[in-house]
Formats: structure tokens, sequence, C-alpha cells
């Protein structure tokens, strides 16, 4: 019998905590259902804030324009700290110097797909990380390509490709596409390219989404089967 097969696009924004949670979550989810199904991850762009400008903006300004100021900020974060616990992620926002424009982290999470998912997911985890746990700027070109070399990614190419436009306004012809489907909160897990699902949602709901799909899809291709043979 032949193994189900699906796709997940994850639209996401490398500065969105919730993003990483949901990363970690879905890894979880990918453990639960590996025997039953072979899942392809493909990491799509979105902005929470595409106004930042390239060197990005003071974080505590940006927390008190956002959340009026330090004591809001850490009632927002609150369930985010906890979740993130759960999920073993060390955030470390006191660390984080600005917040940071993600235009150029999208553009290499672009570059690295097409070196394969692997690699992509690589360079997704190792931007989440620099950023939530290390507090470096994923908006600076030096900490973009030291995540892209780390990666496997060929430090030139990613040094010359940076320099430039390159695939600058196929990124944010994405995330408009994103915002005209409907995406308002990420992450969003796109399975099958059909059935959304919003949110960082436990392990569990996405395991049973998968197994969902992959069901439908099973009785499809049955449903086809049998039309062939009548």
């Amino acid at each position: 019998m032949t193994t189900p097969s699906l796709t997940i696009d994850i639209v996401s924004d490398v500065m969105c905590p919730w993003c990483y949670i949901g990363k970690r979550r879905l890894e979880a989810a990918l453990d639960e259902v590996s025997a039953e199904m072979h899942v392809d991850l493909r990491w799509r762009p979105y902005q929470l804030d595409p106004t930042l400008p390239k060197q990005g903006k003071d974080r505590q300004q940006y927390l008190e324009d956002k959340f009026g100021g330090p004591e809001g900020a850490d009632q927002a974060y609150a369930a985010v700290r906890a979740a993130g616990a759960d999920e073993a992620i060390a955030f470390a926002f006191d660390k984080i110097p600005v917040s940071a424009n993600t235009l150029d982290a999208h553009r290499l999470i672009r570059w690295a797909g097409a070196l394969g998912p692997a690699v992509q997911d690589e360079v997704v985890e190792r931007l989440f990380k620099a950023y939530f746990e290390d507090g470096k700027n994923i908006g600076d070109d030096a900490v973009l390509i030291e995540a892209a070399e780390q990666a496997g990614l060929e430090r030139p190419v990613v040094e010359r490709l940076l320099a430039g436009d390159a695939d600058r306004a196929a990124v944010s012809a994405e995330i408009d596409q994103a915002r005209q489907m409907g995406v308002t909160g990420v992450p969003c897990f796109i399975i099958d390219t059909k059935y959304a699902v919003v949110g960082a949602q436990p392990a569990a709901a996405l395991a049973d989404a998968m197994r969902k799909v992959v069901q439908e899809k099973m009785k499809q291709t049955d449903a086809e089967a049998q039309s062939g043979q009548d």
C-alpha cells in the first residue's frame, strides 16, 4: 500500500513568537503521524509589521508604541512565555535590541527552499533562535549570512543576493497573496492547499487535521478507482 502524502504550507513571520511555538507543535505532530503519512513542509512569508525600517526599531520603543508600555508588553507576553516554556523554548525577550524588519529574512528562507525542505527548515530554525533566544537583529545582513552559512548555503552567493533586490518583489507579492486569501494571523498551516489551521494549535489538533485530510484523499482516490471500474 502506498504511503499517503501531504504538503503543508506554513505562513509565518520569524519575528512572531507564536510562529516559533507553532513550529515546535508542528514538529511534535509530525512525529505523531510519521508512520502514517509523508509530509512535505514549505515555509511561506508573512510580515506582522512591514512598516519597520531595514535597521529595525528600538525594541522598548516598539513595545511602548504597540502595547502602551513595558507593563502592557509583559501582560501580552505572559501567555507566550508560558507556552514557550511548555515547548522548551527559552524566550529571552529582554535580549532583543530591535524589532526587526523581516523582508530580507524571508528572502533568505525562499532561497534556502531551492535547496530542499530540510535546508529551508534549518534556516527558519536558526532565525527563530537567533532572534528570540540570542537577541540578534534578524534584519541585519551579517546575522542572516551567519544563519545561511550554518545551514549550508554558500556565503558569497547569499552576500551577493542580499546586496541586491533578488526576489524582493516575489516575496512581497506572496505576502500580499496570503492577505488576499484571508490570512490575518500567523502561524497559518495550509494543508494540501485546501485546509487552513490558524494559530499555534496543540500538536494533537494538527495531527488530527492531517489525518482528516489523508482520510478524505483516500476516500476520493477510492471513489475515483470505483468510478473507473464502472
